[in-house]
């Protein structure tokens, strides 16, 4: 399908305009609008001005600062505190939550279109006729967008349906211009799934070691257009985003504490890159969560008759739109269930509607009543066939599904001898790509000396990927990816470069100091695009480590213990833990990083006895 001009698209979003050109015949005449809509190239709706007299343009103050200068405005007023009631636990009440995640799938087309799922381009340049719900255009249902979702749902555990039909949810908003969206409600494509978050993953101390989250479904949606909200009630409107393929994955209400709410999303948006499905995160607004919280009283018989996907005596529920970060899913449930526990202490009711979250806040705001199944009106799309899913195809994303998270981290721990925190933080990094990089790091010095026991080789590789690599900056380097590390595992600092490196160190060819110095070279070498070699650095600069002499020992001991007069007076006194204060004092004198602690206390002591 052609892409729309977007001087069409705008004459027809914004003024009901259509080209003469093709079946569509433009619409003569035009009643006009109560409100006269902006000619311009976005959207807008603002407060008109009261003041007639002619001003000068007014500077645009970014949104996001716009929401910070609000956040510090009630700080100083007293108003932006903290919650007391932020832990995890509750003695009188049970808090109860349920997670919608919507993730974009990694498909180069939108979901019922043949335009392209850039989000980055330039506004209102990849949008297809019927993405703007154009009269006479009809979806087509892009068959590649099916196997990152089905990749998701066999990560998610979940049972695939054989056929699965798509539904009409209605509503109306200026980003949804068919006036409904297309979804999955009455048969999505997977049910009854699971995941199984551990301590490691960053649940609640009170859920133990280990705690299984129930997967009521996933399903198959579009997305709406991207609204950019700026200072002064005015909206932008992005329609580069209606139509791309989403995936909703829905939890049953079975999470009790808000730091597991957060883990849980987390480790969703760490499987769903593991497995290709999606490889946009909450950082880059290619998946967000919609919160369900409610709250009962633990001593309370329960008499509710709210229940959902078999879990039952729930309180009433309110939901949390559009959740952008994993610390705002966690804040905005502990306010909103500080809310709800205040409500129904005061005696009051907790009405069932839809609020908000904003950044910086400490409590929730109302946005609506919460709409139910009547509301929306869903009905079967008659302009779509159902979705026939072939075992074949099951069977095959199966087997090449590859190692999901749980056995990734297992693998690093036991097998490469890293600690827990260290393999979760290779595998979260760079979408995947440092995991990789940091194997073939491994591999690396494997091939130049085979004998070491592999977890050795992996800590001390894992040491340097992780942490020496981490705290590398150089003016050249990009401020997001610095290292330039692709999610295939490829660095401007050759895998290969860094194992030889490493192995210099472990062999004490090289010190510490001359290893750190090398890495940097090599960095800012490969920010050049010079080809640098670890050896072709040491050789060149003279690195190679070359041991102190016993004279040189003597000559530098004396040194620090003629600046040191009173330290020697006290350990001839008797406070012998003053020796080590002497052996830092030669270690840091040497610049080449060549002193050894355990030569350098025998010195010392020796030296010493010679005063006595």
């Amino acid at each position: 399908m052609a892409r729309i001009p977007p001087s069409v698209l705008r004459r027809y979003l914004f003024g009901g305009h259509l080209p003469t050109g093709g079946c569509l015949r433009q619409v003569r005449h035009c009643r006009p609008t109560p409100h006269s809509l902006s000619t311009k190239r976005y959207h807008g709706t603002h407060v008109p001005s009261t003041n007639t007299e002619s001003a000068g343009p007014e500077a645009t103050i970014p949104f996001r600062k716009h929401l910070k200068d609000e956040a510090k405005k009630r700080k100083a007023e007293g108003t932006g505190k903290k919650s007391k009631q932020d832990s995890q636990k509750l003695d009188n009440w049970e808090l109860a939550v349920g997670i919608e995640i919507h993730a974009q799938l990694n498909t180069a087309r939108k979901l019922f279109s043949a335009a392209s799922s850039s989000i980055n381009d330039a506004p209102n340049t990849h949008v297809a006729l019927f993405d703007v719900a154009m009269p006479g255009s009809q979806p087509t249902f892009q068959k590649e967008t099916l196997i990152p979702a089905l990749r998701a749902a066999l990560a998610l555990n979940c049972e695939i349906q054989k056929t699965s039909r798509f539904d009409r949810k209605h509503y109306f908003h200026w980003d949804q211009p068919a006036g409904y969206q297309i979804t999955q409600y009455y048969q999505p494509f997977a049910r009854d799934g699971h995941i199984t978050l551990f301590a490691h993953d960053g649940i609640a101390a009170e859920d133990g070691e280990q705690v299984k989250i129930g997967i009521k479904q996933i399903q198959m949606e579009q997305d709406t257009a991207k609204t950019i909200s700026q200072p002064g009630e005015i909206h932008l409107l992005d329609f580069n985003r209606v139509g791309l393929p989403l995936i909703e994955i829905i939890t049953l209400p079975q999470i009790h504490h808000p730091s597991t709410a957060a883990a849980l999303v987390r480790k969703i948006q760490i499987l769903l890159n593991a497995v290709d499905a999606c490889v946009l995160g909450m950082q880059s607004g290619g998946l967000r969560a919609d919160v369900n919280v409610s709250v009962r009283r633990r001593d309370a018989p329960s008499t509710s008759s709210n229940s959902y996907g078999g879990v039952t005596g729930l309180g009433q529920r309110t939901e949390i739109k559009n959740l952008s970060s994993f610390k705002a899913v966690e804040d905005a449930i502990i306010a909103e269930r500080d809310r709800q526990i205040a409500v129904l202490e005061d005696g009051g009711v907790v009405e069932g509607e839809t609020r908000g979250w904003t950044i910086g806040s400490t409590e929730t705001k109302r946005l609506r009543g919460k709409e139910g199944e009547v509301d929306y009106r869903y009905m079967p799309d008659p302009d779509l066939a159902p979705i026939v899913i072939g075992d074949d195809l099951i069977e095959h994303l199966q087997s090449t599904l590859g190692v999901l998270l749980d056995e990734e981290i297992l693998i690093l721990t036991k097998e490469y001898g890293l600690t827990t925190k260290d393999a979760m933080s290779l595998i979260s990094l760079n979408e995947g790509g440092r995991v990789e990089y940091f194997r073939n790091v491994v591999d690396g010095y494997l091939t130049i000396s085979s004998e070491e026991p592999i977890e050795e080789v992996g800590r001390l590789c894992g040491n340097w990927v992780l942490h020496e690599m981490g705290g590398l900056a150089n003016d050249l380097a990009d401020e997001e990816n610095p290292l330039k590390m692709t999610s295939e595992g490829d660095c401007v600092i050759p895998a290969k470069q860094l194992a030889q490196l490493v192995q210099f160190l472990s062999r004490e060819r090289i010190t510490g100091r001359t290893a750190k110095k090398v890495l940097s070279e090599l960095f800012e070498a490969g920010l050049r695009g010079n080809e640098e070699t670890a050896q072709g650095i040491i050789e060149r600069e003279g690195l190679w480590f070359r041991p102190l002499s016993d004279a040189e020992y003597d000559d530098l001991a004396r040194e620090i213990l003629d600046g040191n007069t009173k330290v020697v007076e006290e350990i001839l006194a008797g406070k012998e833990g003053k020796i080590n204060f002497l052996v830092g004092q030669m270690m840091r004198a040497d610049q080449d990083g060549r002193v050894d602690a355990t030569k350098a206390r025998e010195v010392v002591r020796k030296l010493i006895e010679e005063h006595r």
